[in-house]
């Protein structure tokens, strides 16, 4: 544990890195001063506040050297696999195999926020047509068309349908391009009919038992994909094990998510805590190390939860976030304005909950993956939320509108009614471009408004 907790700039984590490698053990292999990633040009990291401890240095380390993990695998020959839009349940799939690693080419949409532009991904997309009418994750064209970032996948595969109409468009759009995609479909999940047989989903969705088998057929498609790429069977015995793999990173994040949403005092920084909770979706193409990135977190946190010691106060306004942000500076603001994360849903809530293991793995596979709030309604999505918000305890809601993603146009205005509706807080929306720079006064202000209007709705 840090004897003193504080946020720091990247000057001062090289400072204390220099403190850590005479004092402490660093034992990992990508182990070294974050300015290193500043360098090779995530100029956004000079602008970020980092949690000080060195779980938070190993969990920066561990996310910025995912090319390079790439890059060494494709070197190994070892099959790397794309999964897109699904997020979260076609990797349990793909890690159930030997020397088959998955990655989420759709994180491109971070690069034009974390390079600050430089590598102009996004003016790639426009001259493929796909201008910023269209969500930020148009910046994966330009990955895959300059070849910068990660080597192209063995396979790219991508669910279809009840799925953003924005990613839907810029997959095809890539496809077009020549980078080959397997599809497969989600329908849109739908309450069950009076005559039809339910199933009782996670994360507390029902579906119609016909739409979970017509997503395993799908999922069967997949898997037979899979098993040509590379040799093997993807047996039940398989995938069972591959589900308790990924039920072990599920079930840390949900204990680290309980201990930091639920402490007297916020043990550990917004920014850190999105980055942890991104690791669900696919591993940062490292299932093994993301288990240790994890337990090292909570070890982290319970010390500071113990020791009655955060990184702000006690009386900061418990925020439930929605929706990841295109800029990582604004989760360091909410801070700043004195406000905490208390909760959030980042379009990938399916991804935390623990999959079915009473169940044969593929009908697992298939529940998870139509639980995914982005193919329900949003009366659906905002019900979850209203959930979460009763076990987390938090006091508002903010919506971070992402730029020209199709779903994001009334999604937002129906959760906010609903959760001013149902539970009597207050609701907000901000829109985050991948640069806030020009927009932070305004962003500022909208966020210090909805802090005082937390703390003036507290008995006194």
């Amino acid at each position: 544990m840090s004897d003193k907790i504080a946020k720091i700039s990247l000057e001062q984590w090289d400072t204390l890195y220099e403190t850590l490698q005479q004092t402490a053990c660093l034992r990992s292999s990508y182990d070294g001063p974050l300015s290193r990633h500043f360098k090779a040009g995530d100029l956004r990291l000079a602008k970020l506040k980092f949690d000080n401890s060195q779980a938070s240095l190993r969990l920066w380390n561990f996310l910025l050297t995912e090319e390079e993990r790439l890059h060494q695998a494709r070197a190994q020959g070892i099959k790397i696999v794309g999964t897109m839009k699904d997020l979260g349940t076609v990797p349990v799939m793909v890690y159930s195999l030997d020397d088959t690693i998955a990655f989420y080419p759709d994180g491109a949409w971070w690069l034009p926020c974390i390079k600050e532009n430089t590598t102009e991904l996004l003016k790639v997309a426009d001259s493929l047509g796909v201008d910023e009418s269209f969500c930020p994750v148009r910046a994966m064209l330009g990955a895959f068309v300059t070849k910068r970032h990660f080597p192209v996948p063995d396979m790219l595969i991508s669910s279809t349908g009840a799925t953003c109409d924005d990613f839907s468009v810029i997959a095809q759009r890539l496809e077009n391009l020549g980078f080959p995609i397997f599809w497969w479909e989600i329908p849109h999940r739908r309450p069950p009919e009076p005559d039809e047989v339910s199933v009782s989903l996670p994360g507390s969705f029902l579906a119609a038992e016909s739409q979970v088998d017509f997503v395993k057929s799908q999922l069967q498609l997949v898997s037979s994909a899979l098993e040509d790429l590379t040799n093997q069977q993807l047996t039940d015995g398989k995938l069972s094990a591959g589900i308790k793999k990924a039920n072990t990173v599920r079930s840390l994040l949900d204990q680290l998510r309980q201990l930091v949403f639920t402490a007297q005092v916020a043990p550990l920084p917004a920014l850190e805590m999105l980055v942890a909770e991104m690791l669900a979706i696919h591993f940062c193409s490292d299932q093994d190390e993301t288990i240790i990135v994890l337990e090292h977190l909570i070890d982290e946190v319970r010390n500071r939860i113990k020791a009655g010691i955060g990184t702000g106060k006690s009386d900061d306004a418990r925020i439930f976030w929605v929706n990841p942000v295109a800029d990582l500076q604004v989760m360091n603001l909410l801070e700043d304005c004195s406000g905490r994360i208390c909760g959030t849903e980042y379009l990938f809530s399916h991804a935390l909950d623990l999959i079915p293991d009473d169940l044969p793995p593929m009908d697992a596979l298939a529940q998870i993956a139509i639980a995914d709030p982005m193919v329900g309604s949003s009366a659906d999505r905002a019900a979850r939320i209203c959930r979460d918000i009763r076990r987390f305890g938090a006091e508002a809601v903010l919506i971070s509108r992402i730029p020209g993603a199709s779903h994001c146009a009334l999604e937002g205005l129906v959760i906010s009614e609903i959760v001013r509706s149902e539970l009597n807080i207050p609701a907000v929306e901000i829109e985050v471009s991948p640069l806030t720079d020009s927009f932070q006064p305004t962003i500022r202000t909208r966020i210090t408004a909805l802090v005082e209007t937390v703390k003036q709705r507290r008995p006194k």
